[in-house]
């Protein structure tokens, strides 16, 4: 775990370094780099500025570049690289680099003794949680030519961090899917603000696992979640503005405790939210 917070933290402050060297006021936030990173961590996320009119290719997928140059795309948990990155200039010229992996130790917790139902639920219930889960996924493929990730990011909630990005679970031998995000004890009932600008594509209060679920999108493939909320405070198409509330946390859904969970996407790549521009590592 010590190892992990020390490598978040050189993360976070080399994300800093490669992005000083900015030019115009869009770019004033302070972490938009000028040139592709040597080295990206698992969960990491790159927002770059290239020559207006370039294409970008990486690992072989299309990234779509702004009118203003600006493209953004992740690494997920389990990525291990190298990213083979394919740049074609305006002019024509073409330039291909790697990014390499820097690798993080997961935590692995063992859980013995927990009653199968709640390991693997029923057949009617697993034929809910899939509906609602392929909905939530659904909205995660949408593209908007919207920037609003530029302003940086902000906490939603201000609490302790009870539960870490990446980290798995292994209940009676059964290992789990890790975790998608990071969880933040908070009160029930505390304002959570929307980190960055966005608009809201889903908005429902009873998801089986997740309970009061939001997503907001904030462009260029990029989506915030927010799970277990006990009120919504948006609707689906809303816009906000970056610290306006949009619901209040809980413990809905299948939770023991109250707290928020926060996950972050790049279309369908889970990214760790402590890696985003802005968020101070506590």
């Amino acid at each position: 775990m010590l190892r992990d917070r020390l490598t978040i933290k050189l993360v976070c402050a080399l994300a800093l370094l490669i992005g000083l060297s900015l030019d115009g006021p869009a770019f004033a936030g302070g972490f938009v780099a000028t040139h592709l990173p040597d080295t990206l961590s698992q969960g990491g996320l790159v927002i770059v500025r290239l020559s207006p009119g370039s294409q970008l290719v990486v690992a072989g997928k299309r990234v779509h570049v702004g009118g203003d140059g600006v493209a953004v795309f992740g690494a997920g948990r389990d990525e291990r690289g190298p990213l083979a990155i394919s740049i074609v200039e305006p002019d024509g010229q073409r330039r291909d680099t790697l990014i390499a992996i820097a690798p993080r130790d997961w935590p692995i917790e063992y859980v013995n003794g927990v009653p199968p139902a709640t390991v693997n639920p029923p057949p009617a219930l697993a034929a809910r949680i899939e509906r609602e889960q392929a909905a939530v996924t659904a909205v995660r493929s949408r593209y908007d030519d919207r920037e609003d990730f530029l302003s940086g990011f902000i906490w939603p909630v201000q609490g302790r961090i009870s539960g870490r990005f990446g980290n798995q679970r292994v209940y009676n031998g059964d290992p789990k899917a890790p975790h998608s995000g990071m969880d933040i004890a908070v009160p029930q009932g505390t304002p959570v603000r929307a980190p960055a600008a966005g608009i809201v594509t889903f908005a429902q209060p009873d998801l089986y696992l997740t309970g009061g679920t939001i997503v907001l999108d904030h462009g260029f493939g990029l989506s915030s979640n927010f799970l277990h909320l006990s009120k919504l405070e948006v609707t689906v198409g809303q816009r906000v503005s970056q610290g306006q509330v949009i619901a209040l946390s809980g413990m809905t859904g299948r939770v023991t405790g109250p707290h928020l969970h926060w996950g972050f996407n790049w279309f369908g790549v889970r990214l760790d939210p402590l890696l985003l521009p802005g968020i101070a590592t506590p």
